[in-house]
């Protein structure tokens, strides 16, 4: 059973970082790609950035340039570093694995205050 345990988010100010952590229960390199979203009140889920096995990363437009994803293969753990965080950036944040089937964390809120 793969397992994934999001960390990191808390409260903060606009302007400030974060850094939410997924770990994943067994090998980092069973997954095709991983990736964060995030599902703000009131809104349907929204991709946010994605990193594939070899290292490839994508972002949404919305957070290009201030987010920035990673990956630990040795500690079967994928990152995102929050910087200049804005009001908009507040949500549940969702950690996503994809083999051939998606696996989803149960999430870790930030919440970016004005």
């Amino acid at each position: 059973q793969v397992q994934l345990a999001e960390s990191g988010g808390g409260l903060v100010q606009a302007g400030g970082s974060l850094r939410l952590s997924c770990a994943v229960s067994g090998s980092i390199f069973m997954f095709n790609a991983m990736g964060w979203y995030r599902r703000a009140p009131g809104k349907q889920r929204e991709w946010v950035a994605l990193i594939t096995s070899t290292g490839t990363t994508n972002y949404a437009d919305s957070v290009k340039g201030r987010f920035t994803i990673s990956r630990d293969n040795a500690k079967n753990t994928v990152y995102l570093q929050m910087n200049n965080l804005k009001p908009e950036d507040t949500g549940v944040y969702l950690c996503n694995a994809q083999a051939g089937l998606n696996f989803w964390g149960q999430g870790t809120q930030v919440t970016v205050s004005s």
